[in-house]
């Protein structure tokens, strides 16, 4: 009888209880999340702060609340792991697209693409159950020596930024967020847990912050993660001024503060400094495992004595709490998050457009390329990376792919038995933080067979650069030396003293030393192409796709060039866990134009097969936009894309600016022989200003702009001028 009664009240009880708007899909997010909160205790409100696995964050299960999984992108979604390991699960269902690396994607300058690769890539993270892509990043490539420069977009925050917003916006729009990295200053590897960035408010506003600023106001990004590294002292992590000040008041910001794994390091600082949900306590970030257990966690147990003593108001949790389940309600629990697929042909399709807009020809002596087999009996392929996975290495954003065409399959279906190969070198396993010993005779007759093999071919094609072995292009170390590895540029040499006819591709997400330049025939640049790297590079070399993709990087000719090393070790990679960025805004480009060194590829450099010819361009300012017109004319015999990137010089100021920085990009479309196409670009005015350190503010000098229009940094085609009078 009791039991009845108590049933009966139960039922009462439950009936009398206000509707729950936080699972109604239709109700207005702000709503979700407040009914929300009402109905949550203080211990479920703290278990959504930190992890409960390696990779996902709880909810609440009694609430119907989804828990957040993530997955570790931003090229793919990573191979799933054990629950409470660094292990892999081995599963059988979980191979994926690789895509092409990020500096690929910059090096496209085609903002349809990067929606096209946002899309495409979300869809495999939500077909595997993901909620947050941890990526894309846009840290800033200050030295080509950044081991993982290669998951970034280049030196230039209006490009990194601009082509991160459609990548972002397609990826949210199909319910899986982005997780913008590393916020902010993680420009090196080097010390990354540690070191300490001594950098200007002005260099910190107009380079650093900047591309972050872009995904905040333009995407709505909904989670971005901090840094490892220190700011004023402080981990980024959990930085009050970084992310309360600027982050989520200055910039209005709504989203969540995702750690980098392992990134958070206080109880205190991380409840009051602005971090949302912590991740990868007690680990290294990427190997080592912990003893302790995930309540014991910085925003576990420790933060929820200090809120059940009254040492931190209830509203610091709930503000947290509020962040988290707006991500929920966008993603886990979001009606319209896409079902997805996996390796579908339409996913490949777009790794293999990016690849080949992504790849850069840099050198095309005689017109070498494309490749017409008519002229070569004998097609001597050379180098490592011909036939090595490039989705392999690389620390966190290594792929377990379900296909790559790696470019000597590719190169045989087109010329056939013409193709000859020789490896040329070794570089040892693909091993996150470990290097292995290369034995010495084993190199050498590594590069005998391909110097004997050379006498006899007409045509070589060396397949090389970096890779992803730690101290290449792997996370958690710095390359060590700017010229290329293994015994590489020495091979190359040789080669090309017995055939000029050398055609040298290399992969790699970084600039590197090239003293070979001037005794080969042609270079192509190829960053990470993914799984279609094969496909996607010998249309390129065939001439099925005519090459149009623009460095996003400067390739110094010599290492000193770049603006950071004349002020040594504190400028990189620091001295004592300190480093100064005594450069300033002058990074990349900004340094090359401004100070007149000569760069061996400039910023936005790329050749076709075509040619392009710019009209005189005009510029026009209406309502705070100025417009920039320009006629593109294909001018050769080929049909090719063009990239026509505007620069801006500004008046004489109170402050010292760059010669000119770089303010609106267009790609044409496919152009025919002789076709035009007329560009106009739209250039907010709020773009010519500069961070005003007095102030704390953005300004803008009055006086006549001359804006470059050209085909890169060092290749200006026509001016128009502008004057801002306010």
């Amino acid at each position: 009888m009791k039991k009845k009664i108590l049933l009966a009240s139960l039922l009462a009880a439950s009936m009398s209880l206000p509707a729950q708007v936080y699972l109604d899909p239709n109700a207005n997010i702000e709503d979700r999340v407040e009914d929300a909160i009402t109905r949550m205790t203080t211990h479920e409100k703290i278990q959504m702060l930190h992890a409960q696995s390696k990779f996902t964050s709880a909810g609440v299960p009694r609430l119907g609340i989804r828990q957040l999984n993530m997955a570790d992108g931003p090229h793919g979604v990573r191979e799933e792991l054990e629950w409470n390991t660094w292990n892999v699960a081995k599963w059988t269902n979980d191979y994926i697209v690789a895509f092409p690396s990020l500096t690929c994607l910059a090096s496209t300058w085609n903002t349809d693409l990067s929606s096209a690769y946002g899309h495409a890539v979300s869809e495999e993270f939500a077909f595997r159950g993901k909620d947050i892509m941890l990526g894309p990043g846009v840290n800033i490539q200050r030295t080509p020596m950044n081991g993982r420069a290669f998951e970034y977009m280049g030196e230039d925050p209006f490009l990194a930024g601009t082509i991160a917003v459609p990548y972002i916006k397609a990826s949210q729009a199909n319910g899986v967020a982005c997780c913008l990295k590393h916020f902010v200053l993680n420009d090196q590897e080097i010390d990354r847990f540690a070191v300490n960035v001594n950098v200007s408010e002005r260099a910190l506003r107009e380079i650093y912050l900047e591309p972050f600023r872009r995904a905040v106001d333009e995407a709505h990004v909904y989670t971005i993660m901090g840094s490892y590294n220190m700011w004023k002292g402080t981990h980024c992590c959990h930085h009050d001024e970084l992310l309360n000040g600027i982050l989520k008041k200055e910039w209005n910001w709504d989203g969540a503060v995702i750690s980098d794994w392992g990134g958070t390091t206080n109880t205190l600082e991380a409840a009051t400094g602005g971090l949302d949900i912590e991740m990868g306590t007690y680990t290294d970030g990427k190997t080592r495992e912990s003893n302790f257990g995930y309540d014991q966690y910085y925003l576990g147990n420790p933060f929820e004595k200090l809120i059940t003593e009254g040492k931190l108001p209830m509203s610091v949790l709930d503000e947290k709490v509020r962040r988290v389940l707006r991500t929920i309600f966008r993603t886990a629990m979001n009606p319209q998050k896409v079902i997805g697929s996996q390796c579908s042909e339409a996913h490949y399709e777009v790794c293999r457009q990016v690849g080949e807009e992504g790849i850069v020809l840099l050198k095309n002596r005689n017109n070498i390329l494309p490749i017409d087999a008519s002229k070569y009996n004998r097609i001597l392929v050379v180098g490592e990376n011909a036939t090595r996975s490039l989705t392999k290495g690389g620390g966190s954003s290594e792929l377990k792919s379900l296909r790559d065409i790696s470019p000597l399959e590719a190169l045989q279906e087109v010329y056939g038995e013409k193709v000859d190969t020789a490896r040329g070198y070794y570089s040892g396993r693909a091993v996150y933080d470990h290097v292995d010993m290369l034995d010495p005779e084993k190199q050498a007759a590594y590069k005998k067979e391909a110097l004997d093999k050379a006498k006899s071919a007409d045509l070589i094609i060396y397949i090389g650069g970096m890779n992803k072995n730690t101290r290449q292009d792997c996370e958690n170390g710095d390359r060590e030396s700017y010229d290329l590895s293994y015994g590489q540029n020495e091979l190359i040499t040789e080669l090309s003293k017995i055939q000029p006819n050398i055609v040298v591709v290399t992969f790699g997400g970084n600039p590197y030393n090239m003293p070979w330049i001037d005794k080969i025939a042609a270079l192509t640049h190829c960053w990470y192409l993914g799984s279609e790297a094969g496909t996607a590079l010998v249309n390129v070399l065939s001439g099925k796709v005519s090459p149009s993709g623009k460095l996003p990087v400067t390739f110094a000719r010599n290492y000193d060039d770049y603006p950071y090393v004349k002020f040594g070790a504190e400028a990189y990679p620091g001295v004592n866990k300190q480093v100064y960025y005594k450069e300033d805004i002058f990074v990349g480009y900004r340094h090359f134009t401004s100070n007149k060194v000569q760069p061996l590829f400039p910023f936005g450099f790329g050749l076709s097969y075509t040619t392009f010819n710019y009209s005189k361009p005009s510029a026009t300012l209406s309502d705070d936009v100025i417009a920039v017109e320009v006629e593109i004319t294909n001018s050769g015999k080929t049909a090719g894309k063009e990239v026509v990137e505007i620069y801006a010089a500004a008046p004489k100021s109170k402050v010292v600016r760059p010669v000119r920085e770089l303010k609106g990009f267009a790609k044409t479309r496919l152009l025919q022989s002789g076709e035009t196409e007329l560009i106009r670009i739209n250039i907010p005015k709020k773009e010519l200003a500069y961070f005003d350190e007095d102030s704390h503010s953005w300004s803008i000098t009055p006086g006549t702009y001359t804006l470059h229009v050209g085909a890169s940094a060092d290749d200006i085609r026509g001016k128009a001028t502008i004057k801002i009078n306010e």
